[in-house]
């Protein structure tokens, strides 16, 4: 049993090995004849892309050939068209240079004729010299038997002819003057509103100092140390909370708060002494202290704009406005309070207009809105006078009213008679002694020059600067001044005082000329 077993399992083990060796046999037969077709495929493919390479050169070939022949023919072409050009060129300029020989010889035709001329008016000129010297020498010695005859000289008789007519044409002058003013005066009641507008107008130069700085006290140096804080932290904290340039400087117990903008200025001023007074100064209690001033302040600013128009009689103005008129009350002009000025200009324009039978109401709402400009202008490009207007405008003012803000420095004869009088009065409330300061010195020096002026014209005999440098009255002597010389030198005095002198507003020349007559009762 055991040794058919094992002759089973030969068995099974030879025909397994048979059949192995029968599988690579065939195995290996397949791969050769893959490998055989794989060689022929190549060669196949190889002599196709000979072939197909063969085809595109030939191609290639032809196509060049094509584009030189294409290329010769454009050059060709060319060529002819180049050669073409070059020779009408040519017979241009053999034409131009035609052109050019017949012109000069017809300039050198003209300039043998001009010399020619030019010889003719030589010979000329000699022969009238000639004759000038002739006529100079009778002149001379006609004007020396003149002179021996009238016992003077042509100068004297120059002078005398001189002040003579001079004299005449002062008088005529002063005549026709006094002519039209008699006559001005006979119709004042037709034309009084337009003497009145017109007389009053001014230059009035668009300059304006600001005040741009404030100062606050301190109780000590020490304080100063405490504002600045640790590393500066106290000082950057106001300066953003503010918007405002704190100033720390050798300046003995003060500080300076600097900035365009008067109300951060009065926000800063305040918080500061808040907080000074408080004691306790860091970034926190710093923001806190500013937002409840800013908020004061804008209470105090609506506050006074809704007084002001009160006061004045002005209803009905739009908050925004009223905002910025309060607004004014922290802005200055000349160190005058642009607030209190435009008080001033709304009063004095009510006066003019009940004077000339206007609107009282209309004319003091002018007057009291024509300086709103000026509490943004240091925010917006432009003049105060335009975009005060611009702002009246947006806000509902008639445009009466915007006219008169927009042309309250505008001297033009197109201006409206209410904007004459707005002018007018924004003159009087600025010229008037004490509303602007100026240097004792600058003011003493501009009175002296005032008088110095009056005393160089001839027949005054005293002149005295009054109101403030505002006027000056001249005496002169009737003996020697007539009436119609006193126009023409109350004249003259006004131009010189225009031409010579820089003053604010306008100065009054008063000349007086009496005649005293006294005797005794015996």
């Amino acid at each position: 049993m055991l040794l058919n077993n094992t002759i089973i399992a030969l068995t099974i083990f030879g025909l397994i090995a048979i059949g192995l060796a029968i599988g690579y046999f065939l195995k290996f037969r397949l791969s050769q004849k893959r490998l055989e077709s794989s060689e022929h495929l190549a060669v196949r493919i190889i002599d196709e892309a000979k072939k197909e390479a063969e085809t595109i050169k030939k191609e290639a070939v032809l196509q060049t050939k094509e584009n030189l022949l294409r290329l010769k023919g454009d050059f060709e072409k060319e060529t002819r068209e180049t050669k073409q050009d070059l020779d009408n060129l040519e017979r241009r300029i053999r034409s131009k240079e035609e052109s050019l020989d017949k012109r000069i010889d017809t300039l050198s035709q003209r300039e043998s004729g001009i010399e020619g001329r030019e010889k003719a008016l030589l010979s000329k000129e000699s022969q009238i010299n000639e004759k000038h010297e002739k006529l100079n020498r009778l002149i001379e010695e006609q004007q020396n038997k003149l002179e021996q005859i009238a016992g003077i000289t042509s100068e004297e008789a120059k002078e005398l002819l001189t002040q003579s007519m001079e004299a005449s044409a002062k008088r005529d002058a002063a005549i026709l003057i006094r002519k039209i003013e008699e006559d001005a005066k006979r119709d004042a009641d037709k034309k009084s509103r337009e003497i009145i507008a017109y007389a009053v107008q001014r230059y009035a130069g668009d300059y304006v100092a600001e005040n741009t700085v404030s100062v606050v006290n301190l109780p000590s140096d020490e304080m100063k140390g405490r504002i600045i804080g640790r590393e500066g932290r106290n000082i950057r904290a106001i300066e953003a909370a503010t918007g405002i340039d704190l100033i720390v400087d050798d300046t003995p117990e003060a500080v300076v708060l600097s900035s365009f903008d008067p109300i951060r200025r009065e926000v800063a001023k305040i918080s500061l002494e808040r907080l000074i007074t408080d004691g306790r100064i860091h970034p926190g209690r710093i923001e806190d202290i500013v937002k409840k001033v800013r908020l004061e302040v804008d209470n105090i600013i609506k506050e006074t704009g809704e007084r002001v128009s009160f006061d004045v009689g002005v209803h009905d103005i739009h908050p925004e406005i009223i905002n910025l008129l309060g607004s004014l009350k922290y802005r200055t002009s000349f160190s005058q309070n642009v607030l209190q000025h435009s008080i001033d200009v709304a009063h004095l324009t009510g006066m003019m207009a009940a004077e000339l039978k206007m609107n009282i109401k209309e004319a003091k709402r002018a007057g009291l809105l024509h300086d709103i400009g000026k509490a943004v202008d240091h925010k917006i490009e432009g003049t105060h006078a335009a975009i005060g207007a611009d702002y009246a405008k947006r806000f509902g003012e008639s445009p009466r009213i915007v006219q008169a803000i927009a042309a309250h420095h505008d001297d033009s004869r197109t201006n409206t008679l209410l904007g004459v009088l707005v002018q007018a009065a924004d003159t009087l409330s600025a010229a008037r002694p004490g509303a602007r300061r100026e240097m004792l010195e600058t003011y003493v020096k501009r009175l002296e020059e005032l008088e110095n002026i009056a005393n160089s014209f001839s027949g005054v005999e005293k002149c005295y600067a009054i109101q403030a440098g505002r006027e000056i009255r001249i005496l002169v002597g009737s003996e020697k001044i007539s009436d119609n010389d006193a126009v023409m030198l109350c004249k003259d005095i006004v131009h010189k005082i225009e031409s010579e002198l820089t003053y604010p507003g306008q100065i009054k020349v008063t000349v007086i000329r009496e005649t005293r007559v006294s005797d005794f009762a015996k």
